[in-house]
């Protein structure tokens, strides 16, 4: 995967996400989705979606990221939770997954609506990380979907090796501080997927990660709920 340097829009997006291009990537998303629920290796199934309808490398991202099997999104229905019932309840936060794609809202980037309904980004970050200057704006964004939601903590995970997640901490407990009803930590870990994956009972994980989504108990789609609430407009490529 191609390192992370910012959450703006792809130069060939407009040629590879319009209109006339929706169809086809539905369609790709469906036949994908459709070899994952009978067992099909993964690398083989995404090239044979992608040869079939000529896909480019980035829709072929877009694809992979938006399909899932009928046991998949079965589950990730049944336990998913609207952000009005977190009240009272621990909240986990995947931080770099649901940050990252509020931050590429605000830019104008390329969000992508999956078959499970989750909104995702179209970047991958993969070691690095760079806080821009719409990095606090996100932070407020999301602060401010939490404090109507009302939790009775935060806790927020980032990835310890990638660059720049000590100082992105620091941004967090910094809006934290901010909003005096708040009662957040962050937690620097070397890989957060287990331990989101098996979070306490009780407990809800914020992510659109699948393999984290495919593991944990009970969650909501926090950075779905911010761009509803505070950015009705952003860029929605809706392939599910």
């Amino acid at each position: 995967m191609s390192t992370r340097t910012g959450r703006g829009p792809h130069p060939r997006d407009e040629a590879l996400f319009g209109e006339k291009w929706l169809s086809v990537l539905r369609e790709a998303t469906a036949d994908l989705s459709w070899l994952r629920t009978r067992g099909y290796a993964e690398p083989s199934s995404v090239k044979l979606v992608g040869d079939r309808y000529r896909l480019a490398a980035r829709q072929r991202i877009a694809v992979a990221r938006c399909a899932c099997s009928d046991d998949a999104l079965a589950s990730r229905r049944q336990r998913r939770l609207p952000l009005d019932r977190l009240e009272g309840l621990d909240l986990f936060v995947d931080g770099f997954n649901v940050l990252t794609t509020v931050e590429a809202a605000l830019a104008g980037g390329v969000l992508l609506r999956g078959r499970d309904g989750c909104v995702r980004d179209m970047a991958s970050m993969h070691g690095n990380y760079r806080v821009l200057g719409t990095t606090r704006e996100a932070l407020e964004l999301i602060r401010r979907r939490l404090r109507s939601a009302g939790p009775k903590r935060e806790i927020w995970y980032l990835d310890k090796p990638v660059s720049n997640s000590g100082r992105l901490r620091e941004l967090i407990e910094e809006a934290a501080r901010a909003d005096s009803a708040s009662k957040t930590s962050v937690r620097l870990v070397k890989d957060p997927d287990p331990v989101l994956e098996h979070t306490p009972a009780g407990g809800v994980v914020a992510t659109a990660d699948s393999g984290i989504l495919d593991g944990c108990g009970r969650w909501v789609s926090l950075a779905e709920e911010v761009l509803a609430e505070s950015l009705p407009k952003a860029r929605i490529v809706d392939l599910s």
